[in-house]
C-alpha cells in the first residue's frame, strides 16, 4: 500500500496538463476560480478513474481511430487552454481571457487528459496490495488516490495565486503566464509523438 501511495504522489506531482493549468488559472485569475477548477478537474479524475476500472476506458483505446480523435482532441482542448493562460496576463492578445476555465473546464480537461488515462491505468492496474479482495482493494486506491491528489493540486494552486499576489509587472506576468502555456503544449507535444 505504501509503495501505492508513492507512486500516486510522484505521478501526480510530476507537471502534466492537469496541474499545470491548476497553477495557470491561480495566476492568472486568482483562488476562487482555481477552486471551482479543481473541483472539475476531481470529478473528472475519478471519472477516468472509473472508466479505467470497468474496462470500458481499455475498450475505447484499444480502437486506434478513436485513440487517434482523442489525441486531436486533447490537443486542441488544451491548445486552448494554454492560450488563454498565456494570453491572460497582456492587453494584446488573440483570445481574451474574460474568464477561467471553471468546473466544466477541469472536467473536459481530464476528459482529453492523456496523462490522466496513463497514471490511472498504471495505478489501478499495478500496484496489488490486497489480491484477495479486489474491490477493497480498488476502493483503498481510490480513496489514497483522491487523498494525495487533492492536497497536491491545492499546492499547485497556491503557488499560481502566490504569483498572482506578487503584482508582478505586467510583462513579467505574462512571462510567466507564457512558460507556463509553453510547459503545457509540451506535454501536448510528448502525448502525440510518444511511440504508439
Amino acid at each position: 500500500m505504501l509503495t501505492f501511495a508513492v507512486a500516486v504522489f510522484f505521478l501526480i506531482i510530476t507537471p502534466g496538463p492537469g496541474v499545470l493549468s491548476v497553477a495557470g488559472v491561480g495566476s492568472a485569475f486568482g483562488s476562487r476560480p482555481g477552486i471551482r477548477y479543481i473541483a472539475g478537474l476531481l470529478v473528472g479524475t475519478n471519472l477516468v478513474a472509473l472508466a479505467v476500472v470497468s474496462g470500458l476506458a481499455a475498450i475505447a483505446l484499444a480502437d486506434a481511430n478513436i485513440r487517434h480523435v482523442l489525441l486531436i482532441a486533447s490537443a486542441a482542448y488544451l491548445t486552448f487552454l494554454a492560450a488563454r493562460i498565456a494570453f491572460s496576463g497582456t492587453k494584446i492578445a488573440f483570445i481574451e481571457a474574460v474568464k477561467a476555465p471553471g468546473f466544466w473546464g477541469g472536467i473536459t480537461l481530464q476528459a482529453v487528459n492523456p496523462k490522466a488515462y496513463a497514471v490511472n491505468t498504471a495505478l489501478f492496474t499495478g500496484f496489488a496490495f490486497w489480491p484477495e479482495n479486489l474491490v477493497t482493494e480498488t476502493m483503498l486506491k481510490f480513496l489514497i488516490l483522491n487523498g494525495i491528489w487533492i492536497p497536491i493540486h491545492f499546492l499547485w494552486l497556491f503557488a499560481g495565486v502566490t504569483l498572482h499576489r506578487l503584482n508582478l509587472p505586467a510583462h513579467i506576468q505574462s512571462r510567466i503566464n507564457i512558460a507556463m502555456a509553453l510547459s503545457m503544449l509540451a506535454v501536448v507535444g510528448l502525448a502525440a509523438f510518444a511511440p504508439k
